[in-house]
């Protein structure tokens, strides 16, 4: 049975963080120079009050609005996070009960971060192909602001904190093609939030100012550009490759290349390595930043409602990152 993505909407905190706050607390990085390098214009943070779970029921209750959707046809709840309300019990649990969807649903968490949708496509179209489940709500969501520390410019510049909510289905929009996915643990350190969880449940720690004039502390999101980077120079022109042999395409029967808004110049880089035309080739970030598991899904909203996709037409999505765990996708209109 095929499955399909059926409706996206997306909910944003109220909350933001500009160019010109960030320039006035960290002078040596103008508002120009943060536009043009991260090609972020403002952020959306969520408040002290406001975890993810929040923003995932606000997304979802967006998504039933805005396509008439009944929570009752809901079956199965798969919930991407990298900030769970708890340890346990799994956020999904408390998901489904907020937002009145039947008891007979199943419910999941899933930890991973920018490639979290890319997997969740994949879990969900499994879920439909083995008759397990006919209409899936796919949210993804992050609070990074809580995990960043105050003094870190580099990492308050590029994330923002966002939920996304996805419907998928036997019939719908766009067919889910076949999937590449990939992973490598050895990179596990080069992004990574050390310290809070079982292994090193002691969050204290003294912070420390990096070679780039970051302040970091083990228990805060720790990124190592230069290594995350070359991973992403490295993994993603195979990715993008595979995915096409997998789905029997050539480059150029995609129409729409959607890869994780990671910054503006990652994306550009890998948009030149990969001699993609620049209209081929959908950003949007200026206004929510780097949002981690639910940059596609945002820019794919504003990529069908800004260029409307044809019948029969070919986008290609591939989510990367923090794991390293990466995986790409083709859908057809």
């Amino acid at each position: 049975m095929n499955a399909y993505i059926k409706a996206i909407s997306y909910h944003l905190p109220q909350g933001q963080l500009d160019n010109a706050a960030l320039s006035a607390l960290f002078p040596e990085w103008g508002v120009e120079k943060i536009a043009n390098k991260i090609g972020v214009d403002t952020r959306h943070i969520a408040s002290v009050d406001e975890f993810a779970s929040d923003l995932a029921i606000a997304a979802a209750q967006k998504l039933f609005a805005e396509y008439s959707i009944n929570p009752a046809e809901i079956d199965f709840v798969l919930y991407c996070t990298q900030s769970p309300d708890y340890f346990l019990p799994t956020t999904a649990c408390i998901i489904q009960d907020k937002l009145g969807i039947p008891v007979k649903a199943g419910a999941l968490d899933f930890n991973l971060g920018c490639s979290g949708y890319i997997y969740g496509l994949a879990l969900a179209k499994g879920l439909i192909a083995a008759g397990i489940a006919k209409n899936i709500l796919l949210l993804t969501s992050e609070t990074y602001s809580k995990f960043i520390h105050p003094g870190d410019k580099g990492n308050r510049t590029i994330f923002g904190d966002a939920a996304a909510a996805t419907l998928v289905s036997t019939d719908g929009l766009a067919a889910i093609g076949e999937f590449e996915l990939g992973t490598d643990g050895k990179g596990a350190e080069n992004l990574m939030v050390k310290k809070g969880a079982v292994r090193y449940p002691d969050k204290g720690a003294d912070s420390i100012n990096d070679d780039y004039g970051n302040d970091q502390s083990p228990a805060h999101l720790h990124m190592d550009g230069p290594e995350i980077f070359a991973f992403t120079s490295k993994a993603v022109p195979g990715l993008v490759a595979d995915t096409l042999v997998k789905n029997n395409l050539e480059k150029a029967d995609i129409d729409q290349f959607i890869l994780h808004q990671a910054n503006q110049y990652m994306l550009e880089h890998l948009r030149k390595k990969m001699e993609i035309p620049v209209e081929s080739f959908y950003i949007y970030m200026a206004n929510v930043g780097n949002t981690v598991s639910s940059t596609i899904p945002i820019a794919l909203y504003h990529a069908m409602l800004n260029k409307p996709a044809a019948p029969g037409t070919n986008w290609l999505l591939a989510g990367f990152g923090v794991g390293y765990s990466w995986g790409a996708t083709v859908i057809t209109f």
